[in-house]
This record gives C-alpha cells, sequence and structure tokens, in this order.
C-alpha cells in the first residue's frame, strides 16, 4: 500500500533527523529537520522516475562550458542550444554545462552567487530550455564560495548571512596531514571587522571553503538545489565534495561527516525529486573514489577517474597489462548506482587515480610523453613538503598524436579508439566537448590566461566551427560524424545498458577486450581493441563464440561467417562483435 503524504513526511522527517544527529548532535535536530522540509514546501517535481528507469544504453553525456562555443552577439547559451540541435541531436541525451553563475575565477568554479545566472551566457529561461530538450546536469560547487560573493563580504564585515559561514584556523592548529590538490598555502590572511583571521582555502585564496559544521550552510546549500531543481536540473554534481567538512589533526578527505551530508542530500532529492541523480566528483585514487557509493545511499553515480590515465597510457605504450589489470578489479556498480566514463574534462588528466595502478616509472613515461606533444603538468603538495604531478593539461586529441616512440599518423584512428573503449564500457560513457569536436591544445589560451588547464578549454567561433563539420575532409568533421555515428550502434545495443554483464576477457597483448551481455541474457558484444600502430591477427576461437548464433562486427558492418578464422585487425581497430 502506498504511503500518505502525512506517512511519507513523517519517514523523510525521521531519516533527516538521523543524519542531523550524526552531523549536529548538539542542535536541536528535529527543528532543523522542520527547517529542511520547509525548504521543500510546495515544491513539485517536474518528471519524477523510477529507479529501475533513471538510465539505458541510448544515454550519453555531454560536457562543455556555457560559452565554449562563440557566435556574438546571440547569448552563447543559446548557440550551444544550436549546436545541439543542429549537430548532436539524440547522440547526448544528457548536457552537463559546467558552472553557469556569476563567478570570479577558475572559470565558474569560484560562485560570487549562485542564484544568478552569469549575464555574459544567458539568463535562467536559456539554462531551463536546455533541461527541456536534455537532462541537465548543472554543478553544486559546494565546497567554497568566491571571496567577492556577498556572504565573505559579509564574513569581512561581520554580518550575517557569512559571518558565521567560513572555517577560522586557530593558532596551534595541525594542519600537517591535510590532503590538498593545490601547492598554494593553505591559509589566506582577511583583514575582518573582528581582526586578522587566517580563513581555510583548500584550492585558492579566491575560493573560500564554507564551514559545514554550520547548519545554516548546509540549509543555503538546500535552498540553492531547490532553485536548480525548479529549473529544470535534473543531475547535480557535487563538486570537490571530498574536502567537505574538515578537522584540523586529519586529512579533512572523505570524513564521515563528508559521507553523511552526502547521504542527506540523496535523502532529499530522492524524497522531493525522484529521478534526480547525484555524482559526486572526486578525483582522489580509486578505491577511495568508490566509497560514494556507500551502501547504496550516497551517489548514484561516481567517475571512473582512473580510466583516463590508464587508457592513455595503454595507448601511448602498446601495453594493456595495467589497463586490464584495473578493468577485473573493479566492481560491478551496487544496484541503482552506476559509474560515469570519461576520458577528458574541463581539468586535466588526474593522476591521483592512477597511483598504485602505474609505477612511478611508468607515471613518468606518461608525462614525459604528454609534455612533448605540448601538454603541460599541475602539481600538488604533499605531507611532506614535496611535490607529486597532480594532473596532466593537455587536450586528448592532442596527447594521442603518437606513442612514447614519438609522433605518427595514426592520430585519429587512436583517438577513436579511445572513445570507443569508453563507450562500450559498463557505465555511462561522458565526452567532453573538446573530444567530440577533436579540439587540439590551446597553447594561445594558456599564454592569455597562465592557468594550464586554459590548454583544454578552447572556445570555438561558431561560424569556423559549423564550416569545419560541415566539411567531410576535415578532421573535426570526421571525428565527429564517426564517433556520433558510433553513438547511435551503441544506443541500438543492449549490452551496453550501463549495468549489464560485463567480463574482461584474456587475450594475448596488445588487445584489450571486454565482453557485455545484455539483463536478457539474449545478446552478446564482444569489444576487441588492438592498442597499437601495427596489425595485429586475432583467432576468432580465442572470443569461444557461440556456435550456432551468427556473428558480425557492428562498427564494421562485416560478417564473420568463420569461428575458427583468423583475422587481421588494423592499427587501432575498434571491433563491436555481436549476434543480434
Amino acid at each position: 500500500m502506498d504511503s500518505s503524504p502525512e506517512q511519507l513526511s513523517d519517514a523523510v522527517h525521521a531519516q533527516l533527523c538521523q543524519h542531523l544527529s550524526f552531523l549536529y548532535c548538539e542542535a536541536d535536530v528535529a527543528r532543523l529537520a522542520d527547517e529542511i522540509l520547509a525548504v521543500f514546501d510546495g515544491f513539485q517535481s517536474r518528471s519524477p522516475l523510477p529507479q529501475h528507469q533513471l538510465w539505458s544504453q541510448e544515454d550519453c553525456l555531454l560536457i562543455t562550458y556555457g560559452d565554449s562555443i562563440l557566435d556574438e552577439p546571440t547569448k552563447p547559451l543559446e548557440t550551444l542550444h544550436q549546436f545541439l540541435d543542429q549537430f548532436v541531436k539524440d547522440s547526448a541525451s544528457a548536457i552537463h554545462v559546467l558552472p553557469f553563475c556569476p563567478f570570479s575565477s577558475d572559470d565558474g568554479f569560484a560562485v560570487i552567487d549562485y542564484t544568478r545566472v552569469d549575464p555574459k551566457l544567458g539568463d535562467w529561461s536559456q539554462i531551463s530550455r536546455l533541461a527541456g530538450r536534455y537532462r541537465l546536469m548543472a554543478d553544486l560547487v559546494i565546497n567554497h564560495v568566491s571571496s567577492q560573493s556577498q556572504w565573505f563580504q559579509n564574513y569581512c564585515n561581520g554580518v550575517e548571512p557569512g559571518a558565521s559561514y567560513f572555517i577560522e584556523a586557530q593558532e596551534g592548529d595541525d594542519l600537517s596531514s591535510v590532503v590538498r590538490p593545490r601547492a598554494s598555502p593553505l591559509l589566506r590572511p582577511t583583514q575582518t571587522a573582528g581582526g586578522l583571521k587566517h580563513v581555510w582555502c583548500t584550492f585558492s585564496h579566491d575560493q573560500v571553503d564554507l564551514d559545514f559544521r554550520n547548519p545554516q550552510v548546509l540549509l543555503e546549500f538546500l535552498k540553492i538545489i531547490r532553485l536548480y531543481l525548479e529549473q529544470g536540473v535534473s543531475i547535480l554534481r557535487l563538486d570537490a565534495v571530498g574536502f567537505l567538512w574538515k578537522e584540523p589533526g586529519t586529512s579533512c578527505m572523505h570524513l564521515p561527516q563528508t559521507h553523511e551530508i552526502v547521504k542527506l542530500i540523496r535523502t532529499v532529492v530522492d524524497a522531493f525529486a525522484p529521478g534526480t541523480l547525484l555524482i559526486t566528483e572526486t578525483n582522489v585514487p580509486n578505491h577511495e573514489n568508490l566509497t560514494y557509493f556507500g551502501n547504496r545511499n550516497e551517489a548514484h553515480v561516481i567517475y571512473n577517474f582512473s580510466l583516463a590515465p590508464l587508457l592513455v597510457h595503454a595507448l601511448l605504450t602498446g601495453k594493456t597489462e595495467y589497463l586490464k589489470r584495473w578493468l577485473m578489479s573493479m566492481p560491478p556498480a551496487p544496484a541503482g548506482c552506476t559509474y560515469l566514463n570519461f576520458t577528458a574534462s574541463h581539468d586535466g588528466i588526474g593522476m591521483r587515480p592512477a597511483e598504485g595502478l602505474l609505477s612511478d616509472e611508468e607515471q613518468l613515461q606518461l608525462v614525459e610523453t604528454v609534455r612533448r606533444f605540448g601538454g603541460r603538468v599541475s602539481t600538488r603538495r604533499t605531507g611532506d613538503g614535496g611535490e607529486r604531478v597532480y594532473e596532466l593539461n593537455v587536450a586528448l586529441f592532442d596527447a594521442l598524436q603518437g606513442t612514447v616512440e614519438g609522433k605518427d599518423p595514426w592520430q585519429v584512428e587512436r583517438f577513436l579508439c579511445s572513445q570507443t573503449v569508453m563507450m562500450g564500457l559498463e557505465g555511462i560513457p561522458a565526452f567532453y566537448i573538446h573530444s567530440l569536436l577533436a579540439t587540439p591544445n590551446d597553447q594561445q589560451g594558456v599564454a592569455t590566461t597562465h592557468h594550464n588547464r586554459s590548454i583544454n578549454r578552447h572556445k570555438w567561433n561558431w561560424r569556423v566551427l559549423e564550416n569545419q563539420l560541415n566539411d567531410d575532409e576535415s578532421v573535426r568533421g570526421r571525428v565527429f560524424r564517426e564517433l556520433t555515428r558510433r553513438l547511435q550502434l551503441r544506443r541500438r545495443h543492449t549490452p551496453f545498458h550501463p549495468n549489464s554483464t560485463q567480463f574482461t576477457l584474456q587475450l594475448s597483448e596488445p588487445f584489450f577486450a571486454y565482453w557485455r551481455q545484455s539483463t536478457d541474457r539474449s545478446q552478446s558484444i564482444f569489444c576487441v581493441y588492438n592498442m597499437t600502430d601495427v596489425p595485429q591477427e586475432l583467432r576468432m576461437s580465442d572470443l569461444n563464440l557461440i556456435s550456432t548464433d551468427s556473428w558480425y562486427d557492428a562498427i564494421s558492418g562485416c560478417q564473420l561467417e568463420d569461428q575458427n578464422s583468423v583475422l587481421t585487425v588494423t592499427p587501432y581497430q575498434s571491433l563491436w562483435i555481436t549476434n543480434r
């Protein structure tokens, strides 16, 4: 029997009290739970989805800035919509528009005002219009806020809201174990109405960390979540969430209170906007990242951060052992959860997720090769005061313009192989716009901003891009058409459902291969990739194909009549061998 609204509200209230008791044991948690329910009072979810319909093989996420394509004087969000309508169409089902609020630095990740759309991009009506066409993913930049925000200005002046929203380091605090992704000083000296204070800044001194030990900060973000949901956002990305809760004397990473806040947000969205997905962004070693599934009560989706460095390493070296070993060790996502597979994003290729998976020597070889192809390297401060590579800053298309031996003529084939590996894996594929467009390194962008990440944040002129995509001979046109063709193939094959069975195949080097099977077991796809620049011979008998079925390669359309034959696989060729 379905619960009445009153019973549902009582159940949510009780669940909220459990979360709040863990976080704020000395507070009046019943009153706090009432305040949270009041935040969502009268909220009407747009299109609730049952758990079993959260995703399918037809899903693909496109990641883009609101102004990655420009056509002045048209507002960039309108131009983005035009690009999607004209070229992408249903090859993507969801769009991640990177932070679209007014900001002061880090290309949107230092938010000044969460309640407004940056007028340079457009307005809420254009955000809602995108949400009407695609599932819309938005960043909840939850760890920090801009030093130019009203909250921080209020902090400096000693008035609320804001005066109690930030973390002040005290003399004697043990900060020696704090894990951070940056090498800059952690504390920012700040003059306030109460004198000189030192406030916590995990990322930069323009991105001031918020203090979630104050429940009013949590309430502020729940109000922002309601606003986003009302505008049509249906996927919430919890940015840098691993750093959320700070306790001097600890690493300040993935603390139990951080996980509890993720659980609380999950409770809220499941109750008030069922079908809304939570994605946690935690660019950390693999075993740490997996903890954000919780007991199926935290993130619906986590990023597959280790895929990018391991895949690039395999394609640059022709050695698949590390990629294969990692894939074999990956647990299937729990029921109701899945992975987000990506190979490039607005940030660089994170190297922390490769820790423990690639040796120091293998990582160094990867770093030096990417540098030779025009890439940059960003570092982080370690606990002993040293520095380690944090991420590689490079356009993925240019990172794959050769191998550890140097540049070669296989850039397009190698790049297509990288994206096809990603498309076939358990989970939902996510394309950064500059991968879909085969955008090269933007060295001018780096020279202009003096930021390494600008190398992969090119802004296309719409007319130039339109001409290149319509040109059958251009590299961008060739790559875009082939990637979208393969995405359409993927949509038609149920073994590519994000939760269907996956098994790593033990083919000899340099093949990388895995098997996918539909949930009703009627269709199999053997995904086989030649990870080198020389032809390789594949013995079909090594795949153990069922002899009573007919098999063909879905990518080339070639029938495979003889299951005991030897197939020549061209450099970087991808095979999706299937029986349906």
